[in-house]
């Protein structure tokens, strides 16, 4: 075998690794706010039984399309109302992208590339933090590439069953993320048409029936949308009327983004998905940018060179249409990473001589080195309650890569990656977030109190708390009443309040008692910054929230 080739062997082992990395976010609770956003939608679709109304914090809801709740509420029903549950079917779904990956890298490129794309895909770092995050980017990347390895096979070979999955796959990403998403399966292979002369593809009958097969596979989420929104003009949604649900998912979900006129708007930064990119595809992301810059160079102009465009222009298209959009966010541009792979690996044996590849490896040695010396400066600014345990798992990490030794350095530049991908899903997965999410007043408020004997009626004051709302097993009133209505109902009657304590001081005490049940620090978990990782000036930036009794005072003592 070539020094520059995995084994079959080598890649089933790191592989494994790879899927058991990622499958170990599943046993952390769920992150605020987007997690339990969507954790809530779909307990409450599974509670009610209502499969077609979006609601939460007890009002409609309009912002993502429907099926990736269908799916979680579909897992609530099978294994309950548990974060393991909720984020089950985003890790089948990465199970899907992993295989869709090497699928697609092996009918464009090879076999051996696809073993490197498949590798790289499953150990880049916001692929093990969408696995943890349970956001819905793993589902719409899982559909995204299915849709192009049908799409390919469609183009390439007999088309009719291909043409029916392309489009099945295609309608599963509309509806998880919204039609634009088919900008980004369809636009490498425009690239590649024009760039081969092939005008004829552009009035094949075939990819009209996927068009018209993709409008028919979406009309359970068009009809969902219709029910709720375009029947009910009286709605407030977004702080007005008339809002239509058909008109959001075909524009102003995502089109209305990008050109900043839709009712959800961001401001946008040219170099934000560049750095964005550099960290979140660590520990690949220098290779990233080599392949690259050799995929720009290439001057080959034979066919199987040709095809790569397939991946590079939709990636390059994309990558571009995300950059000039105004709203902008991270986890956007996970959908692209089996791109990213796929240019990656094929730069890998291609281009890079043994010599070339003795490099690669040794700036990855140091790449280890600084990410190891990065989490453990964490680990002791952080004040965990027990990290040896880490550090025993991180020796025997370095010990395996040290100590098993081999002549291919392509396969010491992997094992080495995906050790170093497996040291930070246990650090982050293991380690990091469950200590983080102590400090989700919500959810370790709802988890405490549905603990208790008695499950009351919780009045959120003040506050709207989509973690309390997914982990509280009781009745949760999300009116948000005012301290003067507080008063009021308790002279009839007691309640319980879930709320900053500094907002409890709105409250008239001359007539109710306020009786504190248990405090819970908070932080806002998705905002981690210095002083908060720092444990000597952590309390300086948390907030304290209480499950708090409201009753009537009794004048006559």
């Amino acid at each position: 075998m070539p020094s520059n080739q995995l084994s079959k062997s080598s890649f089933l082992f790191l592989l494994g690794l790879v899927i058991c990395l990622n499958f170990t976010g599943l046993f952390n609770e769920i992150m605020e706010p987007d997690g339990t956003i969507y954790a809530a939608l779909a307990k409450q679709i599974a509670k009610s039984g209502n499969w077609l109304f979006l609601r939460v914090n007890g009002a409609d809801w309009l912002d993502k399309p429907h099926l990736p709740f269908w799916m979680a509420a579909v897992s609530f029903k099978i294994f309950g109302y548990t974060a393991f549950a909720y984020k089950l079917p985003s890790f089948i779904l990465f199970v899907v992208s992993v295989f869709y990956c090497f699928r697609l890298a092996t009918v464009i490129y090879s076999k051996e590339t696809a073993r490197l794309a498949t590798l790289i895909y499953g150990s880049a770092l916001h692929i093990i933090i969408s696995n943890f995050d349970g956001k819905v980017e793993i589902y719409l990347t899982a559909f995204v590439v299915a849709a192009m390895y049908h799409m390919y096979r469609a183009f390439e070979s007999t088309w009719f069953r291909h043409i029916v999955a392309a489009a099945l796959f295609a309608a599963c990403a509309a509806m998880t993320k919204g039609i634009f998403v088919l900008i980004t399966i369809a636009v490498g292979f425009v690239i590649y048409w024009i760039r081969t002369k092939q005008w004829k593809e552009f009035i094949q009958p075939k990819w009209y029936l996927f068009v018209l097969l993709v409008l028919v596979f979406i009309l359970p989420e068009l009809y969902s949308l219709y029910l709720q929104f375009d029947l009910h003009p009286e709605k407030i949604v977004f702080g007005k009327t008339n809002v239509s649900g058909l008109r959001f998912f075909f524009w102003d979900s995502q089109f209305g983004r990008f050109f900043n006129n839709g009712p959800i708007t961001g401001k946008g930064d040219l170099s934000f998905f560049l750095h964005t990119t550099l960290w979140a595809f660590i520990p690949w992301s220098v290779l990233l940018i080599l392949a690259v810059i050799n995929f720009f160079r290439k001057k080959k102009t034979a066919e199987p060179a040709l095809q790569r465009w397939i991946i590079g222009g939709s990636a390059l298209f994309s990558f571009i249409m995300f950059t000039v959009s105004k709203f902008q966010l991270p986890h956007y541009i996970v959908i692209l990473f089996p791109h990213f792979a796929m240019m990656t690996a094929a730069y890998l044996p291609e281009v890079a001589s043994e010599k070339v590849l003795k490099r690669i490896h040794i700036f990855q040695s140091v790449l280890f080195t600084l990410v190891f010396a990065v989490v453990t400066g964490i680990i002791i600014i952080y004040s965990f309650d027990t990290a040896l345990w880490f550090f025993i798992v991180s020796g025997l990490i370095t010990a395996a890569i040290v100590f098993y030794k081999t002549n291919n350095t392509l396969l010491a530049v992997f094992k080495k990656n995906i050790g170093l991908a497996l040291m930070v899903a246990v650090f982050l997965n293991c380690l990091f977030y469950p200590a983080l999410l102590k400090y989700q007043a919500g959810m370790m408020a709802g988890k405490w109190l549905s603990q208790q004997p008695a499950q009351p009626a919780v009045t959120l004051y003040k506050c709207l708390s989509t973690s309390f709302d997914f982990y509280y097993d009781g009745k949760t009133d999300y009116s948000n009443p005012d301290s003067t209505t507080i008063n009021n109902l308790a002279a009839t009657d007691s309640l319980y309040l879930f709320s900053a304590v500094h907002d409890l001081k709105d409250i008239n005490t001359d007539s109710v008692n306020l009786t504190s049940l248990k405090t819970f620090p908070y932080f806002h978990v998705s905002q981690v910054n210095g002083t908060f990782i720092n444990h000597k000036t952590r309390k300086n930036v948390l907030d304290t929230f209480a499950i708090t009794l409201v009753t009537r005072k009794d004048h006559s003592k």
